[in-house]
């Protein structure tokens, strides 16, 4: 009975094994052909070899300084020779320490995972994974993220093939730079710039260990949202590499008592200030190369950009923007809330407007006496306005007018405002806790600041506040240039017969009007008449009569012809009132057009970009490109001539008559309408301009190397306010961006081309004169032009008349503001000839 118990336990056995050994060589087969035919079709692992990621194009401003990016993935390729050992061996430590022992399966890993997540399972905790850096580069670059045993048994046999095909580092280079970090970035090298505003090199051992932390889970793992886990995981990086021994148990512990300092990239004044710059470059950028390569094809894009320039237009025009807005009174709250307890967290709550002035914040009025208004701010500490900081609030009433004078805070404000106010306690008369008014300008404007040489634009602020309204008021708005465009009408002049001492006729004038009126009559901006004047003088006091006389005495085609030579406009109607600037142009062209008369009448094309290179480093774009034999020779000797470089561009208008037109802005500086540069102490040129009903003031000044265009005006056309002129609101934006920016120029006199003699003469009758007698000047003709004392003689019999109308035309064509202690002055140096 034991034997036959015996022979049937081991026959069952026997059985059992066969069965057994069956089913694994069944279960071997059937896995066979399951791998066989889940990988039948794998991508081609071979084209890692040819990888060329998604890299982000970055723009840089003159000065080197970073300004943009533009990408849908922010990726900076680096090779594995260039990034650090300590970033290597933390990605190591945190994600496969066999990474330099297994051939792409880690079988030992795959093990400890599988009984660790056991325990997982019954604690209810995040299950491990298994996956090496290879698997992980198999399934980021060739395979989907989907979490199916297909995908899974795909990554282990492409991660065996790769380790055949590709050495470690070359892996690791594929796996550092494609992985994601979150916050936008892709790859090692973008992720340090994200998230601590650094190369790679440049890390410290806990930055490093951060960044190896936060690809477990960026979004678990973000340092903002999840400081404390994200710390934590850090020092889990840490302790693993000590284990690893590539730091010490000292080093581990110091790295991980560092804070978690992360950086705000891209951000802050110097960002603020270029992104209507950076908005025109994007633009360009984009329709030269396309969309892929603008944001997929690392293109380096070096700018004409000065970050110092760039940030003293932007503070030149918001103050020249608000001082304006203040002039015009308070347009109310930015809205209202309840005063009960808790009104502190109902102001926190409050949305106020981006890109508030530094200083500017928040404030609820809380009470009003006589004196003062009381305010409160979110964190509960309070202050005052007092009443002598809300005179100017008064009411806005249409046209640019005013409300009666405020005598009580209550006329301004009512308890439970919220409004923007600033302190001023800085300024004389006022003490600690006491603040002023403030409000976001209702108008807007644009400045430009150029290279007159060069073309390369060095500022460019194309509104208020980008975040605001991105429409570029510099290069998109166009609206009537108004006298900033005389220049070029008596540069017309010039050229047909006419010098700066010829005398035109400044008395009423009619013409025969268009079909919408019977007739056109100009007027001065002050109704004021100086009978004959020499083109100096009109142009220095920017005379509208004056300019219309001499568009009609010279005919209308020879001004039409220079506003389109210079770019101004691309056809000109050959009207009178166009001779006043009534045609349209953007700030961009106005700009140009005036750098073309400094640049000795040669064309200036304005450029942002100086060169653009691509993923390689090959440059594919370069504004600039000068042949030079010389230039590149290993060693300078004494027979090499200096370098010189034929002038190509085009001659718009001759160089003298160029000269004599800037020579003429000089004075406009020095005694006319544009004297708000005067205190600047240095040669300096300029030209203001305002339209009918003061709806647009500009103006554009000059050094001999630096030109600025300032315009002003609401986006739909409507009055500034009388009074409000390109000499009192846009000049002072230039001279403020000038008093900023101008010390780093020589001071030095425009240049004198050849073939202009200066001559003395008397600048208001023409005579010639002596130096240093009152009122002559050195003026600038050509050979042969000067008066001389036998023609003045002979034109002596020449009568002078004044006269004025006490009514201005409804459509009086284009006036210019002048400033009327100016005309008071003039009133003087005439004695009563006139």
């Amino acid at each position: 009975m034991k034997i036959f118990t015996l022979r049937n336990v081991l026959r069952t056995a026997m059985w059992g094994g066969i069965v057994a050994l069956g089913t694994a060589l069944v279960g071997a087969i059937v896995a066979v052909v399951y791998v066989v035919r889940v990988t039948a079709d794998l991508p081609d692992y071979q084209q890692l070899a040819e990888y060329e990621p998604p890299v982000m194009s970055r723009v840089h401003a003159g000065d080197g300084r970073l300004i943009a990016e533009y990408a849908r993935e922010h990726r900076v390729f680096v090779p594995i020779e260039n990034i650090p050992q300590s970033l290597v061996q933390a990605f190591i430590s945190a994600e496969d320490k066999n990474f330099y022992e297994h051939g792409g399966l880690d079988f030992r890993g795959i093990i400890r995972a599988a009984f660790a997540n056991v325990r997982h399972v019954i604690l209810g905790e995040r299950l491990e994974g298994a996956s090496t850096i290879t698997q992980q580069v198999a399934k980021n670059f060739l395979l989907s993220s989907a979490q199916r045993l297909e995908r899974k048994v795909q990554e282990m046999v492409l991660a065996r093939r790769i380790e055949r095909a590709f050495t470690k580092d070359q892996i690791l280079e594929l796996y550092l730079n494609e992985i994601y970090f979150g916050q936008r970035a892709y790859g090692a090298a973008a992720a340090a710039l994200n998230y601590f505003d650094k190369s790679l090199d440049e890390l410290t051992l806990d930055e490093a260990a951060l960044l190896a932390a936060v690809v477990n889970g960026p979004a678990r793992f973000h340092p903002i949202r999840h400081p404390e886990r994200t710390i934590d995981r850090r020092n889990w990086v840490l302790s693993r590499m000590a284990a690893n021994g590539y730091v010490t148990e000292e080093e581990a512990r110091e790295a991980a008592q560092q804070p978690l300092q992360i950086a705000e990239r891209l951000s802050g004044d110097d960002y603020l200030a270029a992104e209507y710059f950076v908005e025109n470059v994007r633009r360009q950028v984009f329709s030269m190369y396309g969309d892929d390569e603008l944001y997929h094809g690392g293109l380096s894009i070096r700018t004409t950009l000065d970050t110092t320039m760039q940030l003293a237009a932007r503070q030149a025009l918001r103050e020249g923007l608000e001082t304006y807005d203040r002039r015009h009174g308070y347009r109310g709250e930015l809205g209202q809330i309840e005063l009960e307890d808790g009104w502190e967290t109902r102001l926190e709550e409050f949305t106020l407007p981006r890109d508030l002035d530094a200083g500017w914040i928040g404030a609820v009025v809380l009470s009003l006496t006589d004196e003062a208004a009381e305010i409160g701010f979110a964190d509960g500490t309070r202050g005052s306005i007092p009443m002598t900081a809300l005179e100017w609030g008064r009411e806005t009433l249409p046209d640019g007018e005013l409300g009666p004078v405020v005598s009580t805070p209550s006329e301004v404000l009512d308890a439970g405002n919220v409004i923007l106010v600033e302190s001023i306690a800085d300024q004389e008369d006022y003490s600690e806790g006491q603040f002023g008014l403030r409000q976001i300008p209702a108008i807007n404007g644009a400045i430009m600041a150029m290279d007159p040489h060069t073309g390369r634009v060095l500022a460019m602020m194309g509104g208020y506040s980008f975040q605001h309204s991105q429409f570029n008021r510099a290069t998109q708005a166009r609206r009537q240039p108004g006298s900033s465009f005389k220049p070029f009408a008596y540069a017309a002049a010039l050229d047909n017969g006419y010098t700066p001492a010829s005398l035109i006729l400044d008395a009423p004038f009619i013409a025969t009007g268009g079909p919408d009126e019977r007739f056109y009559m100009p007027s001065n901006y002050a109704e004021r008449y100086y009978g004959m004047s020499t083109l100096r003088l009109g142009l220095e006091l920017s005379r509208n009569v004056m300019t219309v006389r001499l568009a009609q005495e010279m005919g209308m085609r020879p001004i039409s012809d220079y506003g389109q030579r210079f770019g101004i406009y691309d056809e000109l109607s050959p009207v009178l009132a166009m001779s006043l600037g009534a045609g349209e142009t953007t700030l961009h062209r106005l700009v140009s057009a005036y750098a073309t008369l400094v640049n000795g009448g040669r064309r200036v094309e304005p450029t942002i970009l100086d060169r653009v290179q691509d993923r390689t480093g090959s440059t594919i774009f370069a504004h600039e490109q000068l042949d030079c034999d010389t230039c590149d020779v290993e060693e300078w000797t004494q027979e090499l001539l200096e370098p010189w470089f034929e002038e190509t561009r085009t001659e718009v208008v001759d160089p003298v008559t160029a000269y004599q037109v800037v020579h003429m802005l000089e004075g406009a500086v020095q005694r006319g309408t544009g004297t708000a540069l005067r205190s600047l102490g240095r040669p300096m040129g300029g030209k203001t301009g305002t339209t009918n009903d003061f709806r647009d003031a500009w103006f554009v000044g000059f050094s001999p190397d630096l030109i600025v265009g300032v315009y002003v005006g609401f986006d739909t056309p409507y009055q500034l306010g009388s009074g409000e002129a390109g000499g009192r609101v846009a000049a002072p934006i230039a001279r403020d961006f000038f008093s900023q920016v101008i010390g780093d120029y020589p001071v030095a006199p425009f240049r004198v081309p050849e073939g202009v003699r200066l001559v003395p003469i008397d600048r208001l009758t023409g005579e010639p004169g002596i130096l240093g007698q009152s009122g002559v000047i050195l003026e600038a003709f050509r050979p042969g032009t000067e008066p001389s004392r036998q023609s003045v003689d002979e034109e002596s019999g020449l009568s002078f008349a004044r006269s004025s109308v006490s009514d201005r035309p409804q459509d009086a064509g284009l006036e210019e503001g002048d400033e009327e202690e100016e005309e008071e002055e003039l009133d003087e140096e005439l004695g009563g000839l006139y």
